[in-house]
Parts: C-alpha cells; sequence; structure tokens
C-alpha cells in the first residue's frame, strides 16, 4: 500500500488522518475515566455509604463497602500512570517504527518535507494530546481523591496517586513519546522498537520510584513531585534531541 503524499502545507491534516484512531483511543480512555471518577464520587460514594449504614457496625461487609469504591477510584489512577506503556509501544511501533521500515517515512522526504519538520510534526500533535488529557485529567482526580477520604486506604506515598497529584504523570507520558521515537529511529523496526521503548521507560520510572522518601510528609510532596518531573523532563529534552539529532545523521 502506498502512503498518501505529504504535502507541506497539509502535512498536519495528513498526520492526523493517518493517526487519528490513536487519537481517538486516548481521548476515550481521558475522558471515560474522568466521567467515571465523577460518576464514582458523587455517586458511587452515595451506595458505598449506604452499604455501611445497613451493615453492623463490625461487620465484614463494612470493609467490603469501601473495599469496592475504592478499589476501583486506584484502578482510574494506576491505568492512567501506566499508560505511558502504551504511549511507548505506540511511539516505538507504530508512529516511528512502521513508518522507516515501510519505507512511508522516506517517501514523505521526497516529497519536500524535510526530516526534521516530518519528525517535529509527528511529535507535536501526540505531545499536545497528553498534555491536553494531562490537564482534564489531574484536576479532576485531584478532587475526587480528596473526597470521601473515609472510604479509601490509598495516600500519596502510593506512585500512582504520587504521579497522578499533579504533572508528573504527563512528564511521563511525553517521555515515553520521545524515548519510543527514538527506538523507532534507532531500530526501523516496530516490534523491537516497540520492546525496547517499553524496557527503557519502565526502568526509568522503577529507578525514580526508588529515589522517592518513604515515608513522604504532606508538606515534602510538591518539592518531591516537582523534582521528579524536572528529571523525567530533563530526560525527554535529552532523548527527543537525540532523536532529532541521529535523524539528521542518517538522512542526506
Amino acid at each position: 500500500m502506498s502512503a498518501p503524499a505529504l504535502p507541506r502545507r497539509g502535512l498536519p491534516r495528513t498526520l492526523l488522518r493517518l493517526h487519528r484512531t490513536a487519537l481517538i483511543v486516548w481521548a476515550a480512555f481521558v475522558l471515560g475515566s474522568v466521567g467515571y471518577l465523577v460518576w464514582l464520587t458523587e455517586a458511587g460514594a452515595d451506595s458505598a455509604y449506604a452499604s455501611l449504614d445497613a451493615c453492623p457496625r463490625g461487620r465484614a461487609c463494612e470493609l467490603g463497602a469501601s473495599y469496592t469504591y475504592d478499589m476501583s477510584m486506584g484502578w482510574i489512577s494506576t491505568f492512567m500512570y501506566y499508560s505511558y506503556w502504551a504511549v511507548a509501544a505506540w511511539a516505538g511501533g507504530a508512529l516511528i517504527g512502521r513508518e522507516l521500515e515501510s519505507g512511508t517515512a522516506r517517501l514523505a522526504w521526497s516529497q519536500s518535507v524535510s526530516p526534521a519538520r516530518w519528525l517535529a510534526a509527528k511529535l507535536a500533535l501526540p505531545a499536545a494530546a497528553l498534555v491536553l488529557g494531562g490537564a482534564v485529567f489531574v484536576p479532576v482526580y485531584r478532587w475526587a481523591w480528596s473526597a470521601h477520604r473515609d472510604l479509601r486506604g490509598d495516600s500519596l506515598i502510593f506512585n500512582d496517586v504520587f504521579a497522578d497529584h499533579g504533572p508528573l504523570v504527563v512528564a511521563y507520558g511525553l517521555c515515553a513519546l520521545a524515548v519510543g521515537t527514538l527506538t523507532g529511529l534507532l531500530l526501523a523496526r516496530p516490534l523491537p522498537a516497540l520492546a525496547l521503548a517499553i524496557t527503557l521507560t519502565t526502568v526509568l520510572n522503577r529507578t525514580l520510584e526508588h529515589n522517592r522518601p518513604d515515608p513522604l510528609p504532606t508538606s515534602a510532596f510538591w518539592p518531591t513531585h516537582l523534582t521528579e518531573t524536572a528529571t523525567v523532563l530533563t530526560i525527554t529534552a535529552l532523548a527527543t534531541a537525540t532523536a532529532f539529532w541521529h535523524l539528521h545523521r542518517s538522512t542526506p
């Protein structure tokens, strides 16, 4: 199958069309998560409290009612936190690796689109989607997490809760995008690039998680959170710069 032409003025529109499925999936994931958080906070909590009121004091059903609400909230937090796996896999496999393996990238470069401009356009759209998704999710999550704390058993020391409370969750997504892009350019094969991108982002994540203080006082949350965010964004910038440097060196 031949790739669509990528005229200079139509490059963003063409890329939007090529990756619309991924963008739709991401939008549905973010909006679905936000909607579920709102529903749990406004309606799910009422159901949990009703179950608690119906329980004789000290019975196991009290624990069950709280656990159901807490677990539902926890899954949303966890899925959003580890969404960087999907971002890294998509960037390394579909966004870059597949384009290079199939030759569609070089076809684009032959149609008056420079490699650097092609890569910049490739990164701009998903990066904007990640930032926008985080801007929607984080404030809603913070509101939902703060409500009904008597039904919750987690705390800011939990990895997903820690990241989802601020820009760190977005930073990990952007880092996964940059690392996936770099592995895709280096390997030019979707599956190996996908696997390597996930491995590298996971190693980075685990390393930084282990460097957080334990326990974490509330007063230390923002300094710790913002320090880790700055570290992740620095690595993101380095990976992005390396990707552009490699692309410049490997193309005429």
